[in-house]
């Protein structure tokens, strides 16, 4: 296959490749057919898509690179970030809240300040100490991990946050979600033995593989990212080669096809990357998972082992959905807008027949909304049956509400893909529209 590499419009970490804890700052294009899967429809531009739908926004007063999410777009970011935060707790991890600014110290112990200055954000003088906006979560999870002391016993320790972190972008390179300047990061840590690195980065492999499933994702390929020449990596030969020793053996315990990238590697190590095909054929880095022996070391982390002795623990970094703004936008630009139901902004449109069945309507959506469905009610003067049909043709279900299922407690639904499952008691038709939005389905009934 032969891969030509160009800028990428977007990227979610600073640094990207030499960070490398989430998405990279290169793309590659494919010169092939696309066998991995079907694309985006070419002029699904989530820039344009995202305006026209009301999810985002920009102001020059509030700056470039800085989007602002509107009702229906923050309820789709809602919904991804709590699908991600459950599935986390179902996989034993512990969330917690760490601060977007830091010491700069910090950034040099870790060797951020080092390997990518540039593309932080400058120093802000803060009681005789300078503080930056933070590039990275790394560093403060290793602080978190060393407030106390670890055993074994608590091995793997799984450490997640949504987060923010920030980049100093040029704004020639600013577009849409896909490359700001203020980003919200899925990240998580695992603090684990050297035995166990290898199963925790399989199991990490595992949750990508599900989230993809539940988003109606198709991954382009899987990448070992590895340095390459001129780069600024850290020289531990030794311990590079053992990381990319246990990212094999997790890609080939999950019977994954991958292809070695050099170049592409963080500066502390090599890296998994789940890559993603745009419309136009273009791929990106969506999700990442990297072995690091190099933080430890620098933050000198420890654990008592069965021994009694102090161990050093192998720092697993992983990252399902990559940043939050790049997620939703190959999300707009995948599905059009037509989201999987679990995570559109509107999941049922009630449509009265004419006013007198309106207050029905309300008292419908009322019942919706105690059972966390997302709901709106387009009554009739907002035009014709028809028009209003037209106007929710991206919801995932409509229930047009007549004399006749008012007086019934029915409800006739049309599913957004043209079935029609025809009248049904509401409390039937609401159950089966819960059960597949709880089971995060792409299916949008379950026949």
């Amino acid at each position: 296959m032969t891969v030509v590499s160009v800028r990428s419009p977007g990227a979610s970490c600073p640094g990207a490749s030499r960070c490398g804890h989430s998405p990279d700052d290169r793309e590659e294009t494919a010169m092939h057919d696309h066998a991995h899967g079907p694309l985006q429809h070419p002029r699904h531009d989530h820039r344009k898509l995202g305006r026209e739908l009301g999810l985002f926004d920009t102001d020059p007063l509030i700056g470039a690179g800085l989007p602002y999410w509107l009702p229906d777009g923050a309820a789709v970011r809602h919904a991804l970030e709590e699908y991600i935060r459950d599935a986390e707790r179902r996989a034993g991890y512990r969330h917690v809240y760490s601060p977007v600014l830091g010491k700069r110290e910090l950034y040099e112990i870790s060797g951020h300040w080092a390997h990518y200055s540039d593309d932080m954000f400058p120093p802000m003088d803060l009681g005789g100490e300078q503080v930056v906006l933070r590039p990275s979560l790394c560093p403060h999870h290793a602080l978190i991990y060393r407030s106390r002391a670890r055993s074994y016993r608590e091995m793997p320790l799984r450490m997640a946050e949504l987060g923010g972190m920030y980049r100093s972008e040029l704004s020639g390179v600013l577009g849409g979600l896909t490359r700001v300047r203020a980003i919200q990061l899925n990240d998580a840590h695992i603090f684990c033995t050297l035995e166990q690195v290898a199963e925790e980065a399989r199991a990490a492999l595992g949750m990508i593989r599900r989230a993809y499933e539940a988003l109606g994702v198709v991954p382009a390929r899987y990448r070992l990212s590895l340095p390459g020449p001129g780069g600024k990596y850290v020289d531990a030969p030794d311990l590079w080669r053992r990381s990319t020793a246990l990212l094999t053996e997790a890609l080939d315990r999950s019977g994954l096809p991958y292809e070695a990238a050099e170049g592409e590697a963080a500066f502390y190590g090599p890296k998994i990357d789940v890559q993603v095909r745009d419309g136009a054929g273009r791929e990106s880095t969506l999700s990442t998972v990297q072995v690091d022996f190099h933080q430890p070391e620098r933050f000198d982390l420890r654990y008592v082992g069965a021994d009694g002795a102090r161990h050093r623990p192998v720092m697993v970094h992983r990252s399902i959905v990559g940043s939050v703004e790049r997620a939703v936008a190959h999300l707009v630009e995948r599905h059009g807008g037509a989201f999987p139901a679990w995570l559109a902004p509107t999941q049922l449109a009630i449509l009265p027949v004419s006013d007198t069945e309106v207050p029905a309507a309300d008292a419908l959506a009322d019942r919706c909304t105690a059972l966390g469905l997302r709901v709106e009610v387009a009554p009739p003067d907002r035009g014709s049956l028809g028009a209003r049909v037209r106007a929710a043709r991206l919801v995932p279900y409509q229930a047009v509400l007549g004399a006749r299922e008012t007086a019934e407690d029915r409800l006739a639904l049309r599913l957004r893909d043209g079935r029609r499952p025809g009248s049904l008691p509401v409390d039937e038709a609401l159950d089966r529209i819960g059960a597949l939005v709880r089971a995060h389905s792409t299916a949008l009934w379950d026949d």
